[in-house]
């Protein structure tokens, strides 16, 4: 994990929240919700909630559950606040260190955030301590590169254009953790059992190529890779890539298939 791989700046989650999450995060989102709302939780935790699209759902599913949102990123839940309930609580926090009691949640739920955590087992012990006996930690993680290709796409683009440097976000952190046995061993490492990892497929719905550039370009990390190595040449990456992008998978909408890991574990 490098510098700038988690900084969410005021910036970029305008973009996040605008973009981004209605074309990757909220398909996923009702599919973990629906899992956790399965388990009838009372006191449920989010680490790593991002602007709440997770969040949402789980509040929508169970309304009189309580309901706490953190992150480490403060412009990300600042802008969560627009879209939450006033009852969620929102913390910006770290999941490596959970300023929370032992045994004070029923489920804990991470959505895509797991790939980001510098040490994932010691994130996982800090899930396990906050969660009572019999507790679910409930969570997905991105698939490879492979199995989500206009991600892939972006990334094929934009280390073509640096080929001297090529920025390797994309792989390295969001498609960087997909290997299932990996996975299964840090829970183990980290106290759970009863692991159920899934395969799910669902549709990242994108209005246009150029929707999706921006998206991924100014919405994401990636824009530090960009500006690292083109000061001020956002807007030309944005215009090479939705080039790509529209050679690949025609102009106008693109419904995209894309695959995550979605990851149940027990106390």
């Amino acid at each position: 994990m490098r510098g700038q791989d988690a900084n969410f700046a005021t910036g970029i989650a305008d973009v996040y929240a605008r973009l981004l999450v209605p074309m990757l995060f909220e398909p996923y989102a009702a599919d973990l919700a629906t899992r956790i709302a399965a388990f009838k939780p009372h006191d449920v935790l989010e680490t790593a909630a991002g602007t709440g699209a997770l969040t949402r759902e789980i509040a929508s599913h169970l309304p009189d559950a309580h309901l706490v949102a953190t992150d480490l990123n403060a412009p990300m839940l600042e802008m969560a606040r627009a879209y939450l309930p006033p009852s969620v609580k929102r913390r910006v926090a770290d999941a490596q260190s959970l300023p929370f009691d032992d045994a004070s949640f029923d489920v804990v739920a991470c959505q895509f955030g797991a790939m980001f955590f510098p040490d994932h087992v010691l994130a996982y012990s800090e899930a396990r301590r906050v969660l009572r006996p019999s507790g679910r930690f409930v969570f997905n993680v991105w698939d490879s590169l492979a199995a989500n290709p206009v991600t892939a796409a972006i990334s094929d683009v934009l280390m073509q254009r640096f080929p001297d440097d090529p920025p390797d976000f994309m792989a390295r952190v969001p498609h960087g953790y997909h290997d299932a046995d990996r996975v299964r061993h840090d829970l183990a490492d980290a106290g759970f059992h009863d692991v159920r990892i899934m395969h799910v497929d669902a549709i990242a719905p994108m209005a246009s190529a150029h929707d999706a550039a921006i998206a991924f370009c100014s919405g994401t990390p990636m824009r530090h890779e960009i500006d690292e190595r083109d000061p001020g040449g956002i807007d030309d990456a944005i215009v090479a890539v939705t080039s790509a992008l529209e050679a690949r998978f025609g102009q106008g909408r693109i419904d995209a298939p894309m695959r995550a890991l979605v990851i149940e574990a027990r106390v």
